[in-house]
């Protein structure tokens, strides 16, 4: 059986860690997450669409409230919203600028291994920011495209695609796929195909 190591220091992970922990410690949290950070795509960092979220998801302000994927009042810039310790993490707002995201869930397989349908979107879609989503088993394809609705795009092989364009918001969790590039890219012909 392979030792799993911590992401930050590569001290060895103990029993008591559990099975999808990346992290010996909060301070080696804290510092990966700080780093990963660091690579998010500058096509999101520049705009004030930012907001944290809870464990569950909720969409909060910076100050713990309540905040709205629809009320820009509820927003902030990154550097506010990387800066606050309300929730549990961050998420960024799509409002129809031509900013979407593909949300792929179970696209990662419980070994580690992408699903063959994934593998092909992510052909499909190039080099554009993708990240692991908090779950650890989705991942979220960032990219330019025109989704006016959100669309949930179900094909034969059991998976389903949401695509997202405005009014909505994703968690933002910074975790590179497999080193993808911290640009986002055009899309639209591969958004075009899913629909």
């Amino acid at each position: 059986m392979a030792i799993r190591t911590c992401d930050t220091c590569g001290d060895a992970l103990r029993a008591r860690h559990s099975h999808r922990a990346r992290f010996c410690s909060s301070k080696c949290r804290s510092k990966g997450f700080r780093a990963s950070q660091r690579a998010l795509p500058v096509e999101l960092t520049t705009r004030d669409r930012w907001i944290r979220r809870s464990a569950t998801k909720v969409p909060l302000t910076v100050a713990g409230k309540a905040a709205s994927s629809t009320d820009p009042r509820t927003w902030s810039s990154y550097r506010e919203a990387s800066r606050s310790s309300a929730g549990a993490g961050l998420g960024f707002v799509l409002n129809g600028d031509g900013i979407v995201c593909l949300d792929l869930d179970h696209a990662i397989s419980p070994d580690g291994s992408l699903t063959p349908w994934a593998e092909d979107i992510l052909r499909k879609a190039g080099p554009t920011y993708t990240e692991v989503s908090p779950s650890g088993h989705g991942l979220h394809v960032f990219g330019f495209a025109d989704v006016r609705h959100g669309r949930r795009i179900r094909r034969s092989g059991g998976y389903a695609v949401e695509a997202y364009g405005t009014g909505r918001y994703l968690t933002v969790t910074g975790d590179r796929f497999r080193n993808s590039p911290s640009a986002l890219a055009d899309i639209s012909a591969l958004v075009d195909e899913l629909t």
